[in-house]
């Protein structure tokens, strides 16, 4: 933008110097040649007063010669006498149809065809007829004085020039340094810091700019704010049937079975308070500090939760980590996020195979991050077709893959749907890299 302006500066300002001082140029050599032409022709009349007067008597063509040669000398125009004979006293000059018509008392000045100018003045009273004085003016004669006001137009102009690059710089700058103000606080907004503003500045459609990027800053932050309190609301609302469903599990006949019941209650109640708590929790921006989870810890404990259910539905819940329970796989994400993760994948599996179908997690890591792999021996996704958020061909939500999606995509990393070995589907989670 900056150098857009400096460039549509340079141009305009060429244009208007051009047509400001190339006319002032022209003028000052029509006038300097006007000039010359002027003193010229004075000096013809003078000489040609004082050739009558020495023509008039005997020794006039000495006289004559004399004052022709005074009138010559270096830097002054050419200057010559015609006599009536032809004989030219001076310099040499042609005896031309205007040096005839001079002879009859006319006075003219006319330009040659090689260039310049020539000056003819008629002398009267000279013995044996009209004689002329004839000036020569050389095209660098009449330009003689331009060179210096030609170099101060050039100078005037390239002093314009620069003055007006200096206005449009600081112009561009002031610009630009807005535009680029406006641009950070709309990436502090795009990272996650809400309370990030704009300081209207620049011109008046920038401040507009600025303004109505605040209007749009607050009016996110209050939808937000109102999404996580109807989340946190919905949740606290489960804490009812919970409460009532523990309740009932204490009532059971079998302990064992009341145990099991009870435990999946308070374990289903700790979720409930991690979405709210997750619901209140702001937004994190781009310069907060690093999560960091054990992916291949919280992928066993995720496992070693949902296996007794496994084991009710016939179903084989396979894990396997380089290192076995000893194995740490840091990755760039929250645990209670990798855990919703682990149990989305692990939860398809549930809800959208037949009983007896086993499953697979496996989890690698490396330097750059961690991968967690979950594969099924079910049917697969109908028709190839890997469903997106709030759509599902089997009857949920569709809201699992884009929990798996979103935390993936924070950390840094990605997701891949294919087809496992048996045809069933196999899901692979790139997780950002946590250690440094």
């Amino acid at each position: 933008m900056r150098r857009s302006i400096l460039r549509l500066t340079a141009a305009t300002t060429a244009l208007v110097l051009a047509a400001l001082l190339v006319p002032l140029a022209l003028l000052a050599r029509s006038h300097a040649a006007d000039r010359a032409t002027a003193d010229a022709t004075a000096r013809a009349h003078s000489l040609a007063a004082a050739l009558g007067q020495a023509l008039a008597g005997p020794a006039g063509r000495r006289a004559a010669t004399t004052l022709v040669g005074s009138a010559n000398g270096p830097g002054l125009p050419r200057t010559s006498v015609i006599l009536a004979d032809g004989t030219v006293l001076g310099p040499p000059a042609p005896v031309t149809d205007a040096v005839r018509l001079a002879r009859y008392g006319r006075a003219f000045t006319y330009e040659t065809p090689e260039g310049g100018r020539t000056v003819l003045v008629p002398v009267q009273g000279a013995a044996g007829g009209p004689a002329v004085v004839h000036v020569g003016l050389t095209e660098g004669q009449l330009s003689a004085g331009t060179l210096a006001s030609s170099l101060a137009f050039a100078g005037i102009g390239v002093g314009l020039m620069l003055l007006g690059l200096l206005f449009a710089d600081r112009l561009g700058s002031r610009l630009v340094g807005s535009t680029r103000r406006l641009a950070a606080v709309a990436d502090r907004l795009a990272g996650g810091d809400l309370t990030a503003r704009a300081e209207p500045s620049g011109p008046p459609e920038l401040r507009l700019v600025a303004r109505q990027l605040n209007h749009l800053a607050q009016r996110i932050d209050g939808f937000l704010t109102a999404e996580r309190e109807n989340a946190a609301d919905l949740a606290h609302r489960l804490r009812t049937p919970l409460a009532a469903l523990r309740l009932d599990a204490e009532g059971l006949r079998d302990p064992a079975e009341a145990e099991r019941i009870a435990a999946d209650a308070a374990a289903l109640e700790r979720g409930v308070d991690e979405v709210i708590r997750t619901a209140r929790r702001p937004l994190r921006g781009g310069g907060g500090t690093v999560v960091r989870a054990d992916l291949a810890r919280v992928a066993r404990e995720r496992a070693d939760f949902w296996r007794p259910l496994a084991e009710d539905q016939g179903r084989v819940l396979a894990f396997a980590a380089p290192g076995g329970d000893r194995a740490v796989v840091l990755v760039r994400a929250e645990p209670a996020e990798v855990a919703a993760a682990v149990d989305a994948l692990i939860g398809n599996v549930f809800d959208h195979t037949p009983e007896g179908a086993g499953m697979r997690l496996s989890v690698a890591g490396g330097d750059g991050g961690g991968r967690l792999v979950v594969e099924d021996d079910g049917p697969g996704f109908p028709d190839g077709h890997v469903p997106g958020r709030g759509n599902s061909s089997g009857g949920s939500t569709g809201l699992g893959l884009d929990i798996v999606r979103r935390a993936a995509r924070e950390s840094g990393g990605t997701v891949e749907f294919g087809a496992a070995a048996g045809g069933g589907v196999r899901v692979a989670v790139e997780f950002g890299g946590g250690s440094g």
